[in-house]
């Protein structure tokens, strides 16, 4: 199976591309585990402590996103500049009578001023354009939407895959961003997706080509909240090996270049999710279900994967029972 995209926005500035990896990589680590790093920085690790770390990660995470977002990111620089006075400020409470570990607290702080220097230096250098970068038009391109190519081969016939795809109801089995599909007698349809963080959007589709055994295309009406449009092509395979199942989509994330960045940071990356997807309609086609396991429980769905254990030999106790059941 092949998977392309193409489609994406960085800023100009490489010290600011800089900052914004940096908010991105500290900002993950203080939602997922704030205790984890309420003990790294010498913090009294509690329920209160944890809801303030949450919420600097938060912000993180914002920023380096707002970064990615534009070519000249000032204002989010800036944003960094007022978060570090905010960070310095709670590590200074905390070393008043939070800190377990007083030593890492300031080494913390001193980190957090090393920033803070980082971040108001690049403030001012993209403040009078001395970013080292050519200007923009005044008016920016708009960003290009998301363009994905993707190709299976399933040893199904075309036309049992082309009726398979046409019952859009039934495109939430292997679909596994949507949650409902529901189809109107006019050649149009409402669809339902789930995206990072929990958001959800809804948006009206119509059908604009369907050939029968050979390809289906669909797109968004106008004022859709998504904007949206694909193709899918049923072609014989060589040697009649079943059939190659051509996708092709391309959509624009609600929030543009930052819910972008926020499907990725949180396992919804498109081309992730169309590699998936195809995988599970190939399963479904050639088994009728989706293949499961403990470390699967609901299929190959890159956002919930859970974590498997190494594996390590069996203690001796457990080699005993193994051998009992076996002589029994």
């Amino acid at each position: 199976m092949s998977v392309g995209k193409s489609g994406s926005a960085a800023p100009a500035d490489p010290l600011a591309r800089g900052l914004g990896v940096f908010s991105l990589t500290l900002g993950l680590p203080q939602i997922a585990a704030p205790g984890r790093v309420n003990r790294l920085i010498g913090v009294r690790d509690d329920a209160t402590t944890r809801m303030w770390m949450r919420i600097v990660g938060a912000r993180e995470i914002a920023a380096g996103v707002g970064i990615f977002s534009t070519r000249r990111p000032k204002g989010w620089v800036w944003a960094r500049v007022a978060g570090d006075t905010l960070d310095l400020a709670l590590l200074g409470l905390a070393l008043r009578g939070r800190s377990d570990r007083p030593n890492r607290t300031l080494a913390a702080a001193g980190a957090v001023a090393g920033a803070f220097a980082a971040d108001v230096l690049d403030g001012v250098r993209l403040s009078r354009g001395t970013d080292g970068a050519q200007e923009q038009q005044p008016e920016q391109q708009p960003e290009a939407p998301i363009h994905l190519r993707a190709a299976i081969t399933v040893n199904r016939d075309r036309n049992d895959l082309y009726a398979l795809w046409r019952d859009f109801e039934g495109l939430p089995r292997f679909m596994a961003h949507l949650d409902e599909v529901r189809a109107g007698d006019d050649g149009r349809s409402h669809w339902t997706a789930h995206g990072p963080m929990g958001m959800t959007v809804s948006w009206e589709a119509e059908t604009t080509e369907d050939v029968p055994g050979e390809r289906i295309a669909w797109r968004s009406l106008e004022g859709a909240k998504v904007h949206t449009s694909g193709t899918v092509r049923f072609v014989p395979a060589p040697g009649d090996q079943g059939t190659e199942v051509h996708l092709e989509m391309r959509y624009e994330l609600p929030g543009g270049a930052i819910g972008s960045m926020l499907a990725k940071l949180f396992g919804e990356e498109p081309a992730i999710q169309v590699k998936d997807d195809m995988r599970r309609f190939k399963q479904i086609a050639e088994t009728g279900e989706v293949v499961r396991s403990d470390a699967t429980p609901e299929g190959a769905l890159g956002r919930r994967v859970v974590k498997q254990r190494p594996a390590k030999p069996l203690a001796e106790e457990q080699l005993a029972e193994v051998g009992a059941e076996g002589a029994s």
